[in-house]
């Protein structure tokens, strides 16, 4: 039996939120001395375990502030756990905040070397891949110009198009085929299918519960920070559904 390719074990993230007001220097190193504490703790996560087996895609679910992008952070490497460990097997490809990285004066081509690069790729590989890049955006004539002459498509189209120009063992994705237009929506979906189904293991989070009821094989529920359950997306939707809604009654 193979290896999970993604074990989340008991993790968490502490926030420290400053509740001093202080007004200078001299009364914050005064606190310090006296060991006071001016911080409060919110736990974005609070001991969230589970495991994605090679080639399986696991959905997460949850309503605003349950820590879902902050677990998909976590296990694409930008930051840390307080608590817990993370086990990531392969190369990943994150799908996180796509295009936060631009720099909205240089061109598409420098963008794309600067972009590819942050996320693990070599800047000769990003130049060699330019032209595929943007022929699959639709901005082939586009390359040499400015970002801040790019539409908000155009910059999500060319994000996407840079995020997935590989074949990674693990996909990290938040909210990715939300962006764009319906045209758009189509294609990014049409291309993570293309993944999942050379064998990727894929992590995905979204609102769009159909996205999740189609897409993967497992899913969880998150809430608070916390699991409320984990299992087949039929069974966590329906149960999540509910809960929706009797919120709102």
């Amino acid at each position: 039996m193979s290896e999970p390719a993604i074990i989340v074990d008991g993790v968490s993230l502490e926030y420290r939120l400053s509740r001093s007001r202080t007004g200078s220097i001299k009364e914050y190193t005064i606190q310090l001395m006296k060991r006071e504490r001016s911080y409060e703790s919110l736990w974005a996560l609070d001991g969230v375990s589970f495991e994605v087996a090679q080639g399986e895609v696991f959905g997460i679910i949850g309503p605003n502030g349950a820590g879902k992008s902050t677990l998909m952070k976590i296990m694409a490497r930008v930051m840390p756990p307080s608590k817990g460990r993370v086990i990531v097997r392969g190369s990943v490809a994150p799908m996180i905040e796509l295009g936060a990285g631009f720099n909205m004066d240089q061109t598409g081509l420098e963008n794309i070397v600067m972009y590819g690069t942050l996320l693990g790729r070599t800047p000769d590989h990003m130049r060699s891949r330019a032209e595929a890049i943007v022929e699959w955006a639709d901005l082939t004539n586009y390359l040499d110009v400015p970002l801040r002459s790019y539409s908000s498509g155009m910059l999500a189209r060319l994000a996407f198009s840079i995020a997935t120009d590989i074949e990674p063992d693990v996909l990290v994705v938040d909210e990715v085929l939300s962006v764009g237009d319906a045209a758009f929506q189509i294609r990014s979906y049409e291309r993570m299918r293309s993944l999942i189904d050379r064998g990727a293991s894929v992590v995905i989070v979204s609102h769009n519960l159909d996205s999740i009821a189609d897409l993967a094989g497992r899913a969880m529920w998150i809430d608070r920070g916390r699991t409320v359950m984990t299992g087949s997306p039929d069974e966590i939707i329906a149960a999540y559904t509910r809960s929706v809604e009797e919120s709102r009654e």
